[in-house]
């Protein structure tokens, strides 16, 4: 049968939609944006450049390697990174964060010299009413910041990305005056932030369709980017909502780490990406990037994690896991990755895994035995499956063996199957 047969899409009842922009670009704020997380746990040098390999192997298009306009200390390990790319020619760009101060954008001129290696400089201002009066700023100021900040890059022969914090609460009339300042001083990018995690899709939409009004206006080949955070729970589809709009590159972050509740998840981002047509890569090595944020932040993968999560494509449900055996029992692979699952757990290398529980059928058991190498004896079945029934969990590899050891030696076979 036809695949296209036995999916109906409502995702697609009412058109296709298609970002306004292609290629869709990616930025990686793991290693800067990303550390801002008052729980992580700074990597090392050394698990900073892994995390860039892992990017650039992910092909996402730029990396921010840090500020470092922060101190010595910052600096030196940008440089590292920087010349990792270089010498390495890892397949993604650079850009480094700095505000709008020469002592923070001149560090970053002198990396770039050193290592040889155009460094995009985004120089960043926040922008709201609310942040404003905090800091009692005004507006004469800030454009004034803002000129000489792109004027200094730009003179010193580096791309300049002008950001503005919290802009999903600024006004109409001071991102007009902030972002023109930045157009005309010679901006190429600019980029438009959900700092508190404000925004709704509406109002990214509506935010990205006023940029566009300014970029029109002033430069029209000048390209917009989205930096969203997970505060409502809305930075994937924010982002997915920015690029409909007319963003041309959206922010994240490994895991999702950053600050609160933390930044768009890179991973989740890419797999909707994915999904939805807009990208086409190869995410096999999706899992590990995942795996080694969280192991060098010391931030936990959650089990029910989208894609990565230990509980994403495991199951100890009997009816889940019966429709599972059913569909390779037809010798579909596409089938039983798709029966119970929306997310084909094989694009990212990874498989669909069938559990023994309290939930389970008798079609958990024999599953899990074959896998396992284990003779699925009807006594062993019986014997695995009243256990399951007994138990409040998932039974553990141990708890199974240990249910069939008591069987008697010969129901294992000598050399176990391991998955």
């Amino acid at each position: 049968m036809d695949p296209e047969d036995l999916i109906y899409d409502w995702n697609l009842a009412g058109g296709k939609i298609e970002p306004a922009w292609t290629p869709v670009q990616l930025a990686d704020e793991t290693l800067r944006d990303g550390l801002q997380s008052p729980s992580v746990v700074s990597p090392t040098i050394e698990q900073k450049l892994e995390l860039l390999r892992l990017m650039a192997a992910l092909k996402i298009d730029i990396a921010d390697i840090g500020l470092p306009g922060a101190g010595p200390h910052v600096e030196k390990q940008v440089e590292r990174l920087a010349r990792a790319i270089v010498e390495e020619r890892l397949s993604i760009k650079a850009y480094c964060a700095a505000r709008t101060v020469a002592a923070d954008i001149l560090p970053i001129v002198r990396v770039s010299q050193k290592v040889g290696l155009s460094i995009e400089v985004a120089t960043f201002i926040g922008s709201s009413p609310i942040r404003q009066y905090t800091e009692g700023w005004d507006l004469p100021k800030m454009v004034k910041l803002t000129q000489d900040a792109v004027k200094l890059g730009v003179a010193n022969g580096l791309p300049v990305n002008y950001v503005t914090e919290d802009t999903t609460r600024a006004r109409p009339a001071d991102l007009q005056a902030l972002y023109g300042a930045a157009i005309q001083a010679g901006a190429s990018r600019i980029c438009v932030c959900d700092t508190v995690g404000h925004a709704t899709p509406e109002g990214v939409e509506s935010l990205i369709h006023f940029m566009l009004g300014i970029v029109e206006k002033e430069n029209p080949d000048v390209r917009i980017d989205w930096h969203g955070h997970q505060d409502r729970g809305l930075s994937i589809p924010n982002s997915v909502r920015a690029l409909k709009a007319g963003a041309q590159r959206v922010h994240a972050c490994g895991l999702g780490v950053g600050e609160r509740v933390g930044n768009t998840p890179m991973d989740q981002l890419l797999v909707n990406l994915q999904l939805l047509g807009w990208i086409d890569r190869d995410l096999s090595m999706l899992a590990e990037y995942v795996r080694k944020v969280s192991r060098y932040t010391q931030v936990p993968i959650p089990d029910s994690y989208p894609v990565i999560g230990r509980d994403a494509f495991r199951t100890g449900t009997g009816v889940h896991a019966a429709a599972i055996i059913k569909a390779r029992e037809k010798g579909h692979d596409w089938l039983a990755d798709r029966v119970y699952s929306g997310v084909p757990a094989g694009i990212f290398g990874l498989r669909q895994i069938i559990e023994v529980g309290p939930m389970s059928g008798e079609s958990n058991v024999l599953c899990w035995l074959e896998e396992h190498g284990v003779e699925a004896t009807s006594d062993c079945v019986k014997a695995v499956f009243r256990a399951a029934k007994e138990s409040n969990h998932i039974l553990s590899e141990q708890e199974i063996l240990a249910v069939v050891a008591a069987l008697g030696d010969g129901a294992v076979k000598p050399e176990p199957v391991q998955v």
